[in-house]
C-alpha cells in the first residue's frame, strides 16, 4: 500500500565525449503537468540537440517516453527502465543532450541516458509514501509515557503534542497497523485512554525506523 516518489525537482549533470548531458527529474501527478515540465525544460535549453524524457504517473497507470530525434530505444526508453527499476512513479525525467561532435553509437547512448536518469534520481529525495491514519490520543499525564515508549514499535509519525490538563497526541499510522495499535494503546491503558480515528492519506515515512 506503499509507492515512492521524490519531494521536489532536482538535476544532475555529466559529460560524455564532449557531449554534456544535463538529467532533470520533477514530481507530477498529471499528464499535463509534466508535458508543462517537459516544455519548460525545452524552452530553457532551446539549442539543446536533444530533449529526451520519460515519465510515469501512479494515476491511471500511465508512462510515457521520447527519443526526440535520437535513434530508437536509446534514450527515451533507457531512461524510463531507471525510473521503473528505481520503483519511482509520479515523477518525470527530462535528459537534455549538448552534442559535442563525437558519435556515441547506440550502446554508448543507452548507457549516457541511463546514467543521467540515475544522476538525477541520486539528486532528488526519495519519498516512501504510505497509506496511514490520523489517530488522536487523549490521556493523563500519569500514562503518557508508557504511550510514548509503545509508539515506535507501530513506526508512528507524531504530528502533534498538546500538554494541558491532560496529554493530546496527533500521530500517523500505516493503515495495516492501526487496529494492533489501538488493541496495544486500550491494553496499556487500561482503557483510559480516549482514542479516536482521523482521515486517511498518503505521506511520508522514510525517515522512519523501526524501534528494535
Amino acid at each position: 500500500m506503499n509507492y515512492y516518489t521524490i519531494s521536489e525537482a532536482a538535476e544532475a549533470s555529466f559529460i560524455e565525449k564532449r557531449s554534456e548531458f544535463i538529467g532533470y527529474i520533477a514530481p507530477v501527478t498529471t499528464n499535463d503537468e509534466a508535458v508543462d515540465f517537459i516544455n519548460s525544460i525545452r524552452a530553457k535549453h532551446r539549442k539543446a540537440k536533444h530533449n529526451v524524457y520519460a515519465y510515469i504517473l501512479r494515476k491511471d497507470n500511465i508512462s510515457r517516453y521520447s527519443d526526440d530525434g535520437e535513434p530508437q530505444g536509446t534514450a527515451g526508453m533507457p531512461v524510463l527502465d531507471v525510473l521503473k527499476k528505481r520503483g519511482l512513479t509520479d515523477v518525470c525525467v527530462v535528459v537534455t543532450r549538448y552534442f559535442g561532435g563525437i558519435l556515441l553509437g547506440g550502446g554508448g547512448l543507452v548507457r549516457a541516458y541511463s546514467h543521467s536518469a540515475s544522476i538525477a534520481c541520486d539528486a532528488a529525495k526519495i519519498m516512501n509514501m504510505c497509506l496511514c491514519r490520523r489517530i488522536k490520543i487523549e490521556t493523563d499525564y500519569g500514562l503518557y509515557g508508557k504511550i510514548s515508549y509503545l509508539l515506535p514499535a507501530f513506526e508512528t509519525i507524531t504530528l502533534n503534542e498538546e500538554f494541558g490538563t491532560g496529554v493530546s497526541l496527533e500521530i500517523l499510522v500505516r493503515t495495516e497497523l492501526v487496529e494492533p495499535l489501538m488493541k496495544e494503546l486500550t491494553e496499556a491503558s487500561n482503557g483510559a485512554a480516549i482514542i479516536s480515528e482521523g482521515e486517511e492519506l498518503y505521506y511520508d515515512f522514510s525517515s522512519v525506523k523501526k524501534s528494535l
